[in-house]
Formats: C-alpha cells, structure tokens, sequence
C-alpha cells in the first residue's frame, strides 16, 4: 500500500493525529500498545501512516480505524498478524473476505467504538440471570470487572444458550485448565524471542504467541470436528 505525505490530505478533512496522540486514544483499550508495536505493525504493511516531511507519522481517522480492527483482532481472535492483512487485503480489493473456518467480520469502522457495558447490561443484552453470570465468573470464564465488552457479551450470550441444553458453567472450568495447559505451551517456545528485552522482540514475542493461538485453536476445532462426527446417524 503506498505511503502518502502527511500534506496532500485534502484541506478541511480531519487532523491527522501523532503517534502520542494515537497511544493516548487506544491505549485505555489497549494497554500493550507502544510506538515499538506501532512500527512493527507498519513494517507488516497492516497500517501505512502518512509521512510529514521530517519523515514524522502521521495517522488518520481511517488508519486509526484499521488499526483498531487489527488489535481487536489479535487480542480477541488470537489472529496472526498475516491472517489479518490477507483479510484487509480482500476488504480493501471490494472481495468479500473470510477467515479460516469461514469466519467473517465487520469492517474496520464498524469496530471503530467497542461497546463497554455494566453488569446489568451484560446481564440484559445476554439474556442471562445475575445468577449464571455469578456462575461464569466463579468457573473463571468470565473477568470480573466494573465494565464488560463483546467478548464477555459473547460468552454470556453462549452460557444462556448451553444452559438450556442442560450445560452449566461449572461443567467448563476444564475449559480453563485447557486454556491455562495451552499458555504453557506457548510460554514455552517464546523462550528464545522472549529472553531479548528490546521493544521490536516483544512485539514480535506477542504476534508469534497469536499465531501459534490461531494455529492451536484451528487443531482444537478440526478434532472436535472429528468427534461430532461420530454423533452422525
């Protein structure tokens, strides 16, 4: 994608914003992002600032959108960073894209603002009882916390469903073990990336631990694809 200069913006369009301004407004959201991430995102061709003539990055609200999307991406679908830019590459050819199973997400803008709710929202958009959400949050699978995002409105909203085929929170805290079995893993061939304390290997120690997330999470579904299968008249 070509870099354009910070100056053939077209005049009245919004201000183009620095890489402070950008860590100001994201990282509430995003408490790991850095200037270090951020060149490492660009080096990836995920986002391409636009460049004042001193060679400074300048972003703009759509570069600010799609880099919204790609961290919402890697820190609530454990996507790699490849995966993502296949995936912004079909948007940005007008093709339709998906992702591997066939998943398919909003545009950038869409996920421009992620919704924050209380506990009683949650509870309500759900469709759960307070008493399941207590359940969800004492079987570890979900966070407690003052304010909740569409990630935990998705677990809820799945809990409500499971529940009425008579599968109680309680039943998954496996599901947690498995999780926490699976960050062993993970730990474990970051030792090499992990042992250098510069700002780009951390970047890259956290893109490499999301890929092989994806990676485990695509054997985890192919074998429980395998097993449903058994279950077929």
């Amino acid at each position: 994608m070509p870099r354009a200069s910070a100056q053939a913006r077209v005049p009245g369009a919004a201000p183009l914003l620095s890489i402070g301004q950008v860590l100001a407004r994201l990282t509430a959201e995003f408490p790991d992002l850095t200037p270090s991430k951020l060149r490492f995102l660009e080096e990836r061709q995920l986002i391409s600032p636009a460049r004042t003539e001193s060679g400074y990055r300048k972003f703009s609200p759509s570069d600010l959108d799609r880099l919204r999307f790609v961290l919402t991406m890697q820190r609530d679908h454990y996507l790699p960073l490849k995966v993502i830019r296949g995936y912004l590459d079909e948007l940005d050819a007008g093709r339709p894209p998906t992702l591997p199973g066939g998943s398919t997400f909003a545009s950038p803008s869409i996920l421009s603002a992620e919704r924050r709710m209380s506990r009683d929202e949650l509870i309500r958009e759900a469709g759960a009882t307070p008493q399941l959400l207590n359940d969800a949050v004492s079987s570890s699978l979900v966070a407690p916390a003052d304010h909740y995002g569409e990630e935990a409105l998705a677990v809820l909203t799945s809990l409500v469903e499971l529940q009425r085929s008579g599968i109680e929170p309680r039943h998954l805290r496996g599901f947690r073990a498995a999780a926490e079995r699976e960050l062993g893993l993970i730990e474990s061939a970051l030792i090499p990336v992990a042992r250098r304390k510069d700002a780009s290997s951390r970047a890259k120690a956290g893109e490499l631990a999301r890929e092989i997330a994806g990676q485990l999470e695509i054997v985890r579904s192919s074998l429980i694809r395998s097993a449903l299968s058994r279950l077929d008249p």
